[in-house]
């Protein structure tokens, strides 16, 4: 997505799992306040968005469930045993979500279930995916996560979960829950399953954000926002929302630091990027009051933000509220006047308002019960030729009246 929304084909390669989202486009590059690259393609809603019904809720993952073992294949043999050797249990794969595209298998036993962490811990894992030709697709010996936070894979932040200190284990996920019909190009291709194995070396609490100091919080928004990024170009943005929220919430974070006035104008501009790309996000899940809410938002920082206006327009014109929507489109051609795509966005909105003008004229006609403009005058068929209008004899009589109101007065006086 070229600026605010590039070919989601061109998605960028995302690790399998780091922290930040390495140079993904950001699908709404911050403009300077009152003007923007021309050449920028400002997103159009489409109707055939992808369904997002299915994506799982992270609250599910306690739900799990175990499935019977798989069955061992036929020529599997069992391995000679030392007498009064005890054999192991079979490992069996835990359902993690319960539909069958989401299993995962302990290899290496952890420390209990007590040491499980907790979301909005810090975790380290040591990661191996492969897809289901035994390709290796990513290694890290040290993979750092806050968990719960979607800052990696769906299927990884999902199992972590489930991982007790020490625990190896193997996760075997549906594309769903990793790189879906986008893939990650070069390595990873559409509608990949991936196969990885995981293991839990350290879960600690997180940073407190009171006490971070400005760069620090940049760095830490900067990359929750780049994640964001990464679902909005995979069309998954529930998730990309989620992650916008998430970076919101450490800007505006009370802090008991004190920033430099740079390191707070920083933190404004990744504030506005953020609350452009959530509006971008709300709108194609057309969550309109949402993203009329994130636009006012970005319009109190920066009144002369060409996104923030664009989206605000379309927000307006999705409600079919034109008469409000064309003044504040011809204020942000009046900034890029030479953008194509708010010329034609205004274009189409002032055909609609005229549209929706005649319609209501009409509408107003036929209550108050006038014949409308277009229709021929109704002749009276029981008219005589010889009929007078009734107004020329009102008036008549009117001057009748009049005339001997006139008479009796002079006669009065004489």
């Amino acid at each position: 997505m070229a600026s605010s929304e590039e070919e989601a084909s061109t998605g960028c390669p995302v690790p399998v799992g780091t922290d930040t989202a390495p140079s993904c486009p950001d699908p709404d590059p911050d403009p300077a306040p009152a003007q923007s690259d021309s050449t920028e393609d400002f997103e159009v809603l489409e109707e055939d968005e992808d369904d997002l019904s299915e994506l799982p809720p992270l609250e599910d993952v306690g739900r799990a469930r175990a499935p019977p073992p798989p069955e061992p294949p036929e020529d599997s043999r069992c391995p000679e045993q030392d007498p009064g050797e005890t054999p192991e249990p079979p490992q069996e794969w835990l359902d993690v979500l319960g539909n069958g595209l989401l299993k995962k298998k302990t290899l290496v036993p952890g420390r209990g279930v007590e040491s499980r962490p907790r979301k909005g811990q810090e975790v380290t894992v040591r990661l191996r995916a492969a897809l289901e030709d035994g390709s290796v697709v990513e290694e890290d010996p040290g993979l750092t996560f806050t968990l719960g936070d979607c800052d990696v894979l769906q299927a990884l932040d999902l199992c972590v979960q489930l991982l007790e200190l020490g625990e190896t284990a193997l996760i075997v996920s549906d594309a769903k829950y990793c790189y879906g019909s986008h893939g990650r190009s070069p390595d990873i291709p559409p509608n990949a399953a991936l196969t990885l194995e995981v293991e839990l070396l350290e879960a600690r609490d997180g940073p407190d954000l009171e006490l971070l100091s400005g760069k620090e919080k940049v760095a830490l928004a900067n990359r929750k926002r780049e994640r964001g990024n990464f679902y909005y170009q995979q069309a998954d943005y529930v998730l990309a929302i989620n992650s916008y929220d998430i970076a919101l919430k450490v800007i505006g974070s009370s802090s008991k630091v004190d920033f430099s006035p740079d390191e707070e104008a920083e933190l404004l501009e990744v504030k506005v990027k953020c609350l452009n790309n959530l509006a971008a996000s709300q709108l194609k899940l057309d969550h309109y009051e949402a993203a009329l809410k994130s636009c006012n938002l970005v319009l109190e920082h920066q009144p002369g933000n060409i996104k923030a206006l664009f989206r605000k327009g379309k927000v307006l014109a999705q409600q079919g509220e034109y008469r409000e929507a064309i003044p504040i489109l011809k204020a942000a051609l009046k900034l890029e006047p030479s953008n194509k795509t708010i010329h034609a966005e205004l274009s189409k909105l002032v055909k609609k308002h005229a549209d929706q003008k005649t319609v209501e004229t009409e509408m107003y006609r036929k209550m108050l019960g006038n014949p409308s403009a277009g229709s021929a005058p109704v002749k009276c068929k029981d008219k005589l030729p010889w009929s007078i209008p009734w107004k020329w004899l009102f008036g008549a009589t009117a001057i009748a009246l009049g005339g001997v109101a006139l008479s009796v007065v002079i006669a009065a006086r004489n």
